[in-house]
């Protein structure tokens, strides 16, 4: 939720930058200059129309120079790391409009009168004192351009890191997917041989299981009953396949409760998957998965144990670390360091408790 300072902020760094404001940010440019020149000392010792005509003659150079480095210096030199350049080409612009401005004010046809009745002494004001005001104003307009740019750029920047944090956890969830099908339909096919009709009820609710991955999981977060009764189905699938596993799920069955929790999709599968493969007993005996899910005050806690036969060796040992790999950098990417992830691998048992902010 941002605060009253924070909006304050955005609508400045919008005025200041966003196109919309563009002719605002000219005006109050004019105006400003204007002010300045009106309302400072330097003309105090003229009156009538030479006043004028040299407020005019300032303010035209003044703006003619502002807009030259803003235009043409800052976009053509300072930009492109030309800086040495681009100060001496400040300094050559200015030493030629107030060259100029000179020319205009001495060639003006009826100098005076002036208010103490004689033209002010111009050593006073002179070229050196006019230069060394004038290039400060003029690098007040670079430090604007440059802050414009500055914005610009993090906004940009912002924009493409968010990409790619999409684009990443769309990959790692890619690999997910893929690894889970592989596995289910390496049980089908030996189903296939065994027990033909098992094997044909496994398809018809594996395609029930993809419907959900393919067309109602690709949101970034869905509910937390969603996703339960995703993981239900999955391992409703490997009891069907398995004859000797049994699976305990401890979850709350407040509906409103698990409809009004958002997480991302996906998140548990990896690890149910893990144990659904590493909880085969080669010796045919019972194999078991225990999962829990609570939640209290503001965060989540997800828990999910499985048996484990020691003489046991998955078949794709070299890639079984594959997934847990992904989702834990799945959870980096989206939780960063807000989320607790303990890994117990024994002789006889593997479980893992993972805690989420929500």
């Amino acid at each position: 939720m941002k605060t009253e300072l924070d909006i304050k902020n955005t609508r400045i760094l919008q005025i200041m930058v966003d196109n919309r404001y563009r002719v605002f940010r000219h005006a109050v440019l004019l105006l400003a200059s204007l002010f300045v020149i009106c309302f400072t000392n330097w003309q105090a010792d003229y009156h009538g129309a030479y006043k004028y005509y040299r407020i005019t003659c300032v303010y035209g150079i003044l703006l003619l120079m502002c807009y030259m480095n803003m235009a043409v210096l800052v976009p053509l030199f300072f930009f492109k790391d030309r800086y040495l350049l681009y100060m001496g080409l400040l300094a050559l612009q200015v030493f030629l409009c107030l060259h100029l401005l000179d020319a205009l004010l001495h060639n003006y046809v009826s100098i005076g009168p002036f208010l103490h009745g004689s033209e002010p002494d111009t050593d006073k004001r002179g070229f050196y004192e006019g230069f060394v005001t004038v290039v400060p104003i003029i690098l007040v307009t670079t430090m604007i351009k440059l802050f414009q740019r500055w914005t610009r750029d993090n906004g940009r920047i912002a924009e493409l890191t968010t990409i790619a944090l999409r684009t990443e956890l769309n990959d790692l969830k890619n690999q997910i997917n893929p690894h889970f099908l592989f596995n289910m339909l390496n049980g089908i096919k030996s189903l296939i041989r065994t027990d033909p009709e098992k094997a044909t009820l496994i398809i018809v609710k594996l395609s029930e299981f993809l419907r959900y991955q393919i067309y109602e999981n690709n949101d970034e977060k869905t509910s937390l009953r969603a996703e339960l009764t995703f993981l239900s189905n999955f391992l409703s699938l490997e009891m069907t396949r398995r004859d000797n596993l049994s699976v305990e799920i401890n979850i709350p069955t407040e509906p409103q409760v698990l409809n009004g929790v958002y997480v991302p999709p996906n998140l548990f599968t990896t690890f149910v998957e893990n144990a659904v493969k590493h909880s085969v007993d080669i010796s045919e005996g019972k194999a078991c998965i225990k999962i829990e899910l609570s939640l209290k005050e503001d965060h989540l806690y997800f828990s999910c144990a499985n048996s484990k036969d020691p003489s046991f060796t998955p078949s794709d040992y070299k890639h079984s670390g594959l997934g847990l790999a992904n989702i834990k950098r799945r959870l980096t990417l989206l939780y960063d360091n807000t989320y607790t992830l303990d890994v117990l691998n024994t002789t006889d048992q593997f479980s893992i408790t993972l805690q989420l902010p929500l």
